[in-house]
């Protein structure tokens, strides 16, 4: 059997893990694996490398993913053409894979489903440091963009006391709170603003005021999703090959405004790509190695067509058809049970 493993959106740290995870469990059932380089791309334009013991050495540890990752689109269209499947097919046939072992987020798992039910054989690896895909806790990458959102919230409040400012920062997660909750109550911040809950400008300024009147400096997390209430806008920078918006930029939009309506020096910082790259957290080591393993056990036992899963501290599969096209966003509850003590 041979496998073909490719990784498609935004990079995350753990990929590696992961796949030298599966490589050497492919070693244990004697199965052949190539990397397709730079995701989609690699798959179209024929560039593999082949990926054994020796290619896998000693990566656990780095961040960024040795095979590369693209936004590349495999379809003509959003949804894909009868003739786009017809293409991959004969593609897999070329390289003589059996089927794919394919590493990504919401976006590329939807795409997992398309080409599943196109007969298709796929298994899907949840990466992302938004942590937004349905059916499992975690994924591989969120721990890591937790840390370093928390060690730069530790950072800013020693500035933002120094000063007496309002410190504003801005973190990923797409249209998901979840590094924005994490690391706003790691970190101890002030108010922590999601995308699953709009919050009024009258209701931050207030929290940040009441901060002041105690002595204190506020610190404010911001998801990049988040947007005030009554506001249907949602800061965008542009589309990615899949259609979906790049979001980022709502910590320069609030800044000002907090500036304004508290007479409060406020400034913002956006964390941006940090929270990707660098080396993994060890829980992310672990958790993305013990994917790539099941992930490679359900290719040699013919399970295709799912997804590996982290529920409780148990690695198992779910069907992809059920998962596809949902995200995980955070419950109400979870944020209400630190909504109450901001400010």
């Amino acid at each position: 059997m041979r496998i073909g493993v490719l990784a498609s959106g935004g990079d995350s740290p753990g990929m590696n893990a992961a796949i030298r995870g599966a490589v050497l469990r492919a070693e244990v059932f004697g199965l052949e694996m190539i990397g397709f380089t730079d995701g989609w791309r690699g798959f179209l334009d024929g560039e593999y490398i082949q990926l054994d013991r020796k290619a896998v050495r000693g990566i656990s540890p780095t961040g960024g993913v040795i095979i590369g990752t693209s936004r590349v689109n495999p379809f003509s269209s959003i949804t894909g053409e009868p003739e786009d499947y017809e293409m991959i097919k004969r593609l897999i046939q070329d390289y003589g894979i059996d089927g794919f072992m394919l590493i990504g987020g919401d976006g590329t798992h939807k795409v997992s489903g398309m080409l599943q039910r196109n007969g298709i054989p796929v298994v899907g690896l949840p990466k992302t440091i938004d942590n937004d895909i349905a059916g499992t806790d975690y994924t591989f990458g969120f721990d890591t963009a937790v840390q370093v959102a928390t060690d730069a919230i530790d950072r800013l409040r020693t500035t933002g006391e120094s000063h007496k400012r309002c410190m504003l920062l801005e973190v990923m997660g797409r249209n998901a709170g979840w590094i924005a909750l994490h690391a706003g109550i790691a970190g101890g911040a002030h108010v922590i603003l999601i995308p699953e809950r709009a919050e009024t400008l009258d209701q931050i300024v207030a929290w940040v005021k009441h901060v002041h009147e105690r002595g204190r400096s506020a610190l404010v997390i911001v998801a990049e999703g988040f947007k005030l209430k009554g506001d249907d806008q949602v800061t965008q920078e542009s589309l990615d090959g899949f259609g979906r918006e790049r979001l980022g930029g709502i910590a320069d939009v609030l800044a000002p405004l907090i500036e304004e309506n508290t007479g409060i020096v406020t400034r913002a910082t956006v964390l941006g790509h940090l929270q990707r790259g660098g080396s993994p957290s060890a829980f992310d080591r672990v958790l993305a190695t013990r994917t790539g393993m099941a992930a490679t056990t359900a290719c040699y036992e013919n399970n295709w067509g799912q997804l590996v899963v982290a529920r409780g501290n148990e690695i198992s599969l779910a069907p992809i058809s059920e998962i596809a096209g949902k995200a995980k966003t955070v419950p109400q509850s979870r944020y209400e049970e630190v909504r109450v003590s901001f400010g």
